[in-house]
C-alpha cells in the first residue's frame, strides 16, 4: 500500500516545486521508492530532474489524465535509482476545458493511479499554484497534504481558502484526506520577520507545522537548473540537510 501526498498552495512561489523534487529525492535516498507525479502545466518538476523535453512530449501525465495511454507508460527513470516521476508540460493546460462536460471529474486521477497500488512506497503530487480543476484531483486522490508556506510577510494569506476547500474535498469526496502538515519554507534567520512568521504560525497552527524548517539557500535555487535534486548538487548544503531532516520526520511520524 503506498502512501500518496499531494503538495498544494494556491499561491505561486512559495516552495512548492522545489519541495516536491527534493522531498521525493531525499526519500529515494533514504531506500524508500518513489513515484513524483508533476500535475502542473508549468511542468517545473519535469525540468528540475533533468527529464528532456522530448521524452515528456511523447508521453506525459496529459495522456494518461485523458485515457489516451496508461498511467504506467508515461513513467520515466530520473538520476535517482529509486525515484520514477511522471512528466508534464503545457498540455495539461487545455484539460479542465476537455473535461467540462466529463462526469466525475474530479476522481480522474484516483482512478487512474488504482493499478500503481502496492508498487510505490510514495507517490508524491506537484500540484499547479491555484485551488482548480487539477488540485482538486490531486486532493481527491491523496492520502495526506503538505501545505508550503513561506516565512514572508503575508504568508498565511489564503491558506483559510485552501483549508476550506480541503474540508469540501474530504466532506464529499476524500474522507480519508488529512492534512500532515504546514512546511515552512524560504527562512531567512538573519531577517527578523521571518522568525515572526515562524512563531504566528507555530502559534495559530500548532503541532500541524512540521518541525523542520526549509532555509533560504542559493544551493537549493541553483540545482534545478542543472537537472539534479539539492542532495545530488550539493549533499553537503544546509537545503539538501533541511530536506533529508523532512523526509526522516515524514517517515518516523508515519506520514
Amino acid at each position: 500500500m503506498n502512501k500518496i501526498i499531494c503538495i498544494a498552495n494556491q499561491k505561486g512561489g512559495v516552495g512548492k516545486t522545489t519541495t516536491a523534487i527534493n522531498l521525493s529525492a531525499s526519500l529515494a535516498v533514504a531506500n524508500k521508492k518513489i513515484l513524483l507525479i508533476d500535475a502542473d502545466s508549468q511542468g517545473n518538476s519535469t525540468s528540475g530532474l533533468g527529464i528532456d523535453r522530448s521524452v515528456s512530449e511523447k508521453a506525459n501525465f496529459y495522456h494518461a489524465m485523458i485515457g489516451q495511454l496508461p498511467l504506467s507508460s508515461v513513467i520515466v527513470k530520473t538520476v535517482l535509482r529509486n525515484l520514477e516521476m511522471v512528466p508534464s508540460n503545457q498540455d495539461l493546460i487545455g484539460l479542465e476545458v476537455e473535461f467540462v462536460q466529463l462526469e466525475d471529474r474530479e476522481i480522474r486521477l484516483r482512478e487512474i493511479l488504482k493499478p500503481l497500488d502496492g508498487i510505490y512506497d510514495y507517490i508524491i503530487i506537484d500540484c499547479p499554484p491555484s485551488l482548480g480543476f487539477m488540485t482538486v484531483n490531486a486532493l481527491v486522490a491523496a492520502d495526506s497534504l503538505i501545505v508550503p508556506l513561506q516565512c514572508e510577510y503575508y504568508a498565511m494569506e489564503g491558506l483559510g481558502q485552501l483549508l476550506n476547500t480541503v474540508r469540501l474535498v474530504k466532506g464529499r469526496l476524500n474522507q480519508k484526506l488529512a492534512l500532515d502538515g504546514i512546511l515552512l519554507t524560504m527562512f531567512d534567520p538573519r531577517n527578523t520577520l521571518a522568525h515572526r512568521v515562524t512563531q504566528d504560525v507555530r502559534q495559530h497552527l500548532g503541532d500541524k507545522v512540521f518541525k523542520t524548517i526549509i532555509p533560504r539557500n542559493v544551493r537549493l535555487s541553483e540545482s534545478p537548473s542543472h537537472g539534479l535534486p539539492v542532495i545530488m548538487y550539493d549533499s553537503k548544503s544546509r537545503g539538501a540537510q533541511a530536506y533529508m531532516e523532512l523526509a526522516m520526520e515524514i517517515m518516523r511520524e508515519g506520514v
